[in-house]
């Protein structure tokens, strides 16, 4: 009984975990996205504004011009009527009074635009604000972490007389831990140290604007829109490790060669990533979980082979799905038991549940390959 009321707790400790964590995700990306597209627009939309702006100026002069004229024109013909016809006079007139309606709709227009113009400078200046926003998600991470800490802890109290699984929820803590650790450290390096930065910025281009040096709070200004650029990258990144939006929307192939491209990049290393058979959408859960496979063998081998190459091949077929990872790395003895291989015990246990069959190949200075075969089916 005991044992049923503590996998209970830990099954509801673990969905509760996900559902936060997953909110937080979505809220960082929604919001760093919609900044950046935001952001992307206003750019765009004030550059094309401001080159009408000085369309109409320049129309609007020689428009002016022509005004001018007209009404010399009329005053001569009105001087010296008698020596113009009826329809001289009409055209003449009709002309200058068209020339004058024109010119007062196209300054009316210039004015709209200035208009806009000035509305769009002063928008931009305010997303600065809502950009901003990613510090204070910064700071609900870390409000996260210290929740999770805290419930695990209390989940180590609950299961501590289940027996079957006590090994378990232990190691399920343990790469909490280090996963927390981890995003810790990587926000506290990265979004977090770019944001305080940015603050500091934009201080100094306050006083910067308020002892009227216009050129050095526009090159100020261009400094921190670096930095709110690489902080969005870097928030991205976060958020794509937690979870690829890319899965649900693209499918798995994508969405691999996305992570290959930014993981290879991110460590300086060489992955390469080949794909035979059909390249199509599959079943959800076959590709969140070779997802997550080539993932976590890319980290193992980062992390502990000191590898340069690493080759990932993929292979569909109609009715099975493998997926070979190989590495040039300083490999392992397979007799020798590890103590922290939880990460191939949680890959096992995954392609157990997919009814498939992983094999691992190593020797020290030999380097690694993982292949996972699964049979596949579709619903």
């Amino acid at each position: 009984m005991a044992v049923k009321i503590s996998e209970k707790a830990l099954d509801h400790v673990i969905d509760e975990m996900i559902e936060v964590v997953e909110n937080s995700k979505d809220e960082i990306f929604n919001i760093s996205e919609e900044a950046r597209k935001e952001h992307e627009h206003l750019v765009f939309e004030l550059k094309e504004t401001k080159e009408k702006v000085l369309r109409h100026i320049e129309n609007g002069d020689q428009l002016e011009e022509k005004v001018r004229f007209s009404r010399q024109r009329l005053a001569e013909v009105s001087k010296y009527f008698e020596r113009y016809s009826e329809a001289d006079i009409r055209e003449v007139y009709e002309n200058t009074h068209l020339m004058q309606t024109n010119l007062a709709m196209l300054r009316q227009e210039e004015k709209v635009l200035r208009d806009k113009r000035d509305e769009l400078e002063r928008r931009l200046i305010t997303l600065s604000q809502t950009i901003n926003r990613a510090e204070g998600l910064a700071g609900k991470i870390s409000v996260i972490l210290t929740y999770l800490q805290d419930d695990f802890r209390q989940v180590n109290e609950m299961i501590e007389n289940a027996k079957e699984k006590q090994e378990f929820g232990l190691k399920i803590i343990e790469a909490q831990e280090d996963e927390r650790r981890k995003i810790s450290r990587e926000i506290h390096d990265g979004p977090a140290q770019m944001l305080a930065n940015i603050l500091l910025r934009s201080e100094l281009m306050e006083r910067t604007v308020k002892s009227g040096s216009v050129d050095q709070a526009i090159a100020e200004i261009r400094s921190v829109r670096e930095m709110v650029r690489s902080s969005l990258y870097e928030v991205r990144r976060i958020i794509y490790d937690l979870r690829p939006m890319a899965l649900d929307d693209l499918g798995l192939v994508p969405t691999i060669k996305k992570y290959v491209d930014n993981i290879s990049d991110y460590n300086k290393i060489t992955i390469d990533f080949t794909v035979f058979g059909e390249e199509r959408r599959l079943n959800q859960k076959y590709e969140i979980a070779f997802f997550r496979l080539m993932q976590e063998s890319i980290q193992n081998a980062i992390k502990h082979s000191a590898a340069s190459l690493i080759q990932v091949k993929l292979e569909i077929r109609r009715d099975s799905l493998t997926m070979l990872i190989k590495d040039n790395g300083k490999g392992f003895d397979l007799s020798v038991k590890r103590d922290k291989s939880f990460g191939l015990i949680g890959m096992r246990e995954r392609v157990e549940m997919l009814e498939g069959q992983l094999n691992i190949q190593s020797a020290i200075g030999k380097g690694t390959i993982i292949t996972i075969k699964v049979p596949y089916s579709t619903p």
